[in-house]
């Protein structure tokens, strides 16, 4: 059974030594993998085990806090929806590919994404439920009503705001996740970030941009001709 620990979607939720605890967590993670206890994080973090138990619960408390802390690293810029122009919505949509594909890249991501994989059906623990409700589901909660505001302005087209999600998620991450998941020293510069996120938010508009009555009308004759 999943811990419940409260969502964590920005670092207000935390108080600074909760957030340094939650590093030390990710250190650990980068450093020993499945070897991660309670105990070795709390003597990382210069703190008792009776004081990580009454803030996470248990093991898997702290593993969904660590993965919440993760994931909220990155940003969803909060739109106007009686205001909610194309640039804006644009601007949004760019900080959360590049906030994502930072977040992705970093050593910490990477080392926690190994360990859920190597969980994964195994019976060891619920990392891998805890990284897919806490970093992917999560996210996807947190954009969906961005991607709904853009299509009540008008500015979006689409029919089903979860696969909307799934294109714009896969032309921003491509295969860069599994390729560092493989050992692949990809290195994303911030040059390379931005670009990507722009790049990838220009081809999710020109999919799910609103479509003019001309441009329908053209398509269906080009198809009948």
């Amino acid at each position: 059974m999943l811990h419940s620990v409260p969502d964590i979607d920005n670092s207000e939720a935390l108080t600074e030594r909760q957030q340094a605890v939650l590093d030390a967590a990710l250190r650990l993670l980068v450093e020993e993998g499945d070897n991660l206890t309670m105990t070795a994080v709390a003597r990382r973090a210069s703190c008792s085990k009776e004081t990580l138990y009454k803030w996470f619960g248990d093991r898997d408390g702290l593993l969904t806090a660590t993965v919440q802390w993760q994931a909220s690293k990155v940003r969803v810029a909060p739109v106007d929806r009686k205001g909610l122009d194309l640039a804006s919505l644009t601007a949004s949509l760019e900080r959360f590919a590049s906030d994502w594909l930072r977040v992705i890249s970093s050593d910490t991501s990477v080392a926690l994404n190994r360990v859920a994989v190597g969980h994964a059906g195994s019976g060891k623990d619920d990392l891998g439920a805890i990284v897919l409700q806490n970093g992917r589901f999560a996210l996807a909660r947190r954009l969906k009503p961005v991607l709904e505001a853009g299509r009540q302005a008008g500015l979006l087209d689409f029919d089903d705001a979860e696969t909307a999600f799934r294109t714009f998620f896969g032309l921003v991450g491509r295969d860069v996740q599994i390729r560092l998941l493989l050992g692949d020293r990809l290195q994303l510069t911030e040059a390379t970030i931005g670009g990507d996120a722009a790049r990838a938010t220009q081809q999710f508009l020109a999919l799910h941009g609103p479509k003019t009555r001309e441009q329908t009308t053209g398509r269906k004759a080009s198809r009948t001709g």
